[in-house]
């Protein structure tokens, strides 16, 4: 049975609940009993003293690569799951891009009874939209599901052939399932490794143009409109993109859609003197595609934040910037993050927060993201003020992977509660 916990003197911000105030938060069962006063009775086993704090909901990722099975010299369940309690996030959605895919029933089953077995943050496992993300064959959606798939993605895989797009999302309409898709045509992103611009020409690296997401976005917009299924747009990186979705949710269309959170600070001049830890995908595009993916969360027309987490070994990025693998890691920088964009765009601490708590948990179908009574108890306790700075040797993950390496950030969690247990509790925290 889980602790009864007394979380005392904190800053509580609820997002969802218009909540931003100083009360106590109180958990037992797992989940939130009471804010505020104390339920009757109520005998706290532990006190967390938070005064100074913010005391959040919990972090909801909607993409963390966790790199098992199949990945392990990256990184491992236990290492990423670490991180994401280290980094405040209680609950996150792993794409299907393992080796072998998500594709079969009981893969889903080996990573969800290991992810539970480490009792750490929840995990809840994308499946693959076709058999072994080939854009060919589409796996048994159903089945996935009933063994706890929340949606069905390609991942980084294209499905080239648009009549089997077109099937996927019938399929997946005719059972109410929701398509994650990451808009971008593989023919016009072929051999890219940065943003088309003038700064790609000058350093002679091959480009992948905004039109590679805005012409896909186009196509799965009108499967959209023709099917009527729930699509989730990862990773938008251009401004025509965002403008693309704001006028199809104008529309009525199902569409939502995330960015990743390094998105909304960095541009193709990161990118610097060939930094391979710049190397990502989709690429980081022009200034303006930045700040429209800044005003596009502000907004409302993004939906959620996320880490895109993709720890890769050092070797595979000890290369030339065109030859090494793209991704960066993530789970502990979304936080700090995040706060950094709110507090760049001068938005209130719940706005910034509700990105990746509240927004993203609508998108996923999950009760969580808030913290009212009777809301599972995943809190993320939080010193907004204290600064760190971002190396290899302070990261948990297994992934030193980030263009972010030697960066000072502010924004350090001091604990962790998921199911209403603490999973996480910084060194020298004691309440």
């Amino acid at each position: 049975m889980a602790a009864r916990i007394r979380i005392r003197g904190g800053r509580l911000v609820d997002p969802r609940h218009g909540v931003d105030a100083q009360r106590d938060l109180y958990l037992a069962d797992g989940r939130v009993v009471a804010v505020g006063a104390a339920p009757e009775g109520f005998a706290a086993d532990r006190t967390i003293e938070a005064a100074g704090l913010v005391v959040a909901p919990g972090l909801v990722d909607l993409a963390a690569r966790l790199r098992e099975p199949g990945f392990e010299y990256k990184a491992t369940l236990e290492s990423e799951m670490l991180a994401a309690v280290a980094g405040g996030v209680t609950s996150l959605a792993c794409p299907p891009d393992t080796d072998p895919p998500l594709d079969e029933p009981g893969l889903v089953e080996m990573l969800t009874r290991r992810a539970r077995s480490l009792n750490l943050a929840r995990v809840y496992p994308v499946g693959a939209l076709t058999a072994k993300l080939e854009g060919e064959r589409l796996t048994e959606m159903a089945e996935l599901a009933e063994h706890g798939c929340v949606a069905f993605s390609q991942a980084n895989a294209p499905i080239t052939d648009t009549q089997v797009l077109w099937r996927a999302l019938q399929y997946a309409a005719t059972f109410g399932f929701a398509v994650w898709l990451r808009p971008e045509d593989a023919h016009l992103a072929r051999n890219g490794v940065a943003h088309d611009g003038a700064f790609a020409t000058r350093l002679g690296l091959p480009g992948i143009p905004a039109i590679a997401e805005t012409v896909a976005v186009g196509t799965i917009l009108e499967l959209v409109r023709a099917t009527g299924t729930r699509v989730h747009l990862c990773r938008l990186s251009s401004a025509d993109g965002v403008a693309l979705v704001r006028a199809a949710k104008r529309a009525g269309l199902p569409v939502t859609c995330d960015v990743a959170v390094h998105h909304l600070h960095l541009s193709d001049l990161d990118i610097g003197y060939f930094d391979s830890h710049a190397r990502v995908v989709p690429p980081f595009r022009g200034g303006r595609d930045r700040d429209a993916l800044r005003a596009g969360v502000a907004d409302g027309t993004i939906d959620a934040v996320c880490s895109d987490h993709t720890p890769v070994d050092e070797d595979a990025k000890q290369t030339p910037f065109g030859e090494s693998e793209p991704g960066a890691t993530g789970l502990e920088l979304l936080l700090p993050l995040a706060l950094k964009w709110g507090e760049e765009a001068h938005l209130p601490l719940a706005a910034a927060l509700a990105a990746v708590t509240g927004s993203p948990a609508r998108v996923l179908g999950i009760d969580g993201g808030h913290l009212g009574v009777g809301a599972p108890g995943d809190v993320c306790v939080f010193d907004p003020a204290a600064h760190f700075r971002v190396a290899a040797g302070t990261l948990r993950s297994q992934g030193k992977n980030t263009p972010y390496l030697g960066y000072e950030l502010a924004g350090v969690v001091r604990y962790t509660l998921v199911r209403g247990d603490v999973r996480y509790e910084a060194a020298g925290e004691r309440g």
